[in-house]
């Protein structure tokens, strides 16, 4: 399938003077994409999957060169590794060791490529290092569902609307891509069977699996009792986000819980990517993470399809029900942001009026994104917002179609990709 971290491959090939390292939850596609990538842009491969390879890792603890570490890993894999035009795939890496072999690529003036790929992001700390590069990855955002779905053209309008802040001439048609893809998410396996025309029955089916590969991805918690825990705290999500106040409250969990009961588990999940986490803000000033509440955020699965999966609503409901398809946008929106680069917060005033997200550019510029409750037919919270923090660039998402009003600029839901932009 076609995806848009084949660029960021592409820019790293031609100046892989560093190994790199992609991360990013299981299942969202990554060997895949390293080896189409491979495929299409080397003579050859040198693939090895690192879990239990004990033959690899002798080999990557014991030689000291990186020379002797090329030969042996020429006759482990049975290629010959050549210079600028063999890629090396490590999978599955988690094992310090491996890391510090690679790590003596970045050092040299490196003619080897070599990417390794790993699941548990929380490893980074112990990988951390000049010598390599990182690149995120994670599941499919609505712009990649159009890629594959066969709508590259509705992209390229959208982008120029988007650019020109000019009305969206194919606006019901791309909301309702949209819709679909809110229901199917970003997990290739998922979006594939959707392509096949599959029923939702099948497209539930992939989508229970992959939860059940999160949940046990959570077996690798410090200790045991946070196991089951971190389980609870994913079956928690859909009922947390549908409450009037979408703050993650342990009690909902189970009676009597408390924070230091599930932090170790809330930790382990936003730090793999498994959620992403919100922090209210006690105030709205630069830089934005030295006023977040660490008591207070929400927490958001990282697939809008796997949401709407464990919400068990039908397509009929999803499309009547406000309050759970704003949930759902409000997800993917949640999504898009981390995406795109964004950390995650959110404004609520003591009169309970909230700004869904508030972001930070590379700029330092500080911008609020409301997300319109479709069954209103003002919004006041954000002109409010505005008038007290004096920010500047403030954004409505909307199902309406693109405009600009009072200097507030008016986005189409469907568009939440281009905010690369802002």
């Amino acid at each position: 399938m076609e995806r848009k971290i084949s660029i960021e491959l592409l820019k790293w090939k031609k100046d892989a003077r560093k190994p790199l390292l992609l991360y990013g939850a299981k299942q969202i596609g990554k060997t895949y994409s390293v080896l189409e990538f491979a495929q299409k842009n080397y003579k050859n491969i040198a693939y090895f999957n690192c879990d239990n390879n004990k033959d690899l890792l002798t080999v990557l603890k014991r030689e000291k060169t990186t020379d002797k570490i090329i030969l042996k890993l020429g006759v482990l894999c049975c290629e010959t590794i050549l210079k600028e035009d063999t890629l090396i795939i490590l999978d599955n890496v988690n094992d310090p060791y491996i890391v510090k072999a690679i790590k003596m690529f970045g050092v040299e003036n490196n003619l080897y490529h070599i990417i390794m790929i790993t699941s548990r992001k929380e490893n980074l700390s112990k990988f951390k290092g000049e010598e390599l590069y990182f690149k995120a990855m994670y599941p499919m955002d609505f712009e990649e569902f159009l890629m594959n779905t066969d709508k590259k053209q509705i992209i390229t309008i959208i982008k120029e609307s988007y650019q020109n802040n000019t009305p969206m001439p194919f606006h019901q048609m791309a909301l309702d891509l949209y819709n679909d893809f809110l229901t199917t998410g970003g997990y290739p396996e998922v979006v594939s069977s959707f392509i096949e025309n599959k029923s939702d029955l099948v497209l539930d089916s992939i989508k229970q699996k992959i939860i059940d590969i999160i949940k046990r991805e959570t077996i690798d918690v410090l200790n045991l009792i946070d196991i089951q825990r971190s389980n609870d705290v994913i079956n928690s999500i859909p009922y947390q986000l549908l409450k009037d106040n979408k703050k993650f409250q342990y009690g909902n969990i189970k009676k009597g819980s408390r924070s230091k009961d599930y932090e170790a588990s809330i930790k382990f999940l936003g730090v793999n990517s498994l959620v992403h986490r919100s922090y209210k803000l006690n105030d709205v000033k630069s830089p934005l993470s030295s006023y977040k509440d660490s008591e207070s955020f929400k927490l958001y699965p990282n697939d809008v399809g796997l949401l709407y999966s464990m919400m068990h609503v039908s397509k009929m409901k999803f499309m009547m029900d406000n309050t759970i398809k704003r949930t759902l946008i409000e997800t993917n929106v949640a999504n898009t942001l981390i995406n795109l680069g964004y950390s995650l917060y959110y404004y609520q005033s003591e009169g309970k009026t909230e700004i869904s997200f508030i972001v930070q550019n590379r700029l330092g510029e500080i911008i609020p994104i409301e997300i319109v409750d479709m069954s209103l037919t003002k919004a006041k919270a954000l002109s409010m917002f505005i008038s007290k923090f004096k920010v500047g660039n403030p954004i409505r998402l909307t199902e309406d179609n693109f405009s600009k009003k009072k200097n507030i600029r008016y986005i189409p839901v469907y568009a939440t990709f281009c905010l690369k932009d802002i």
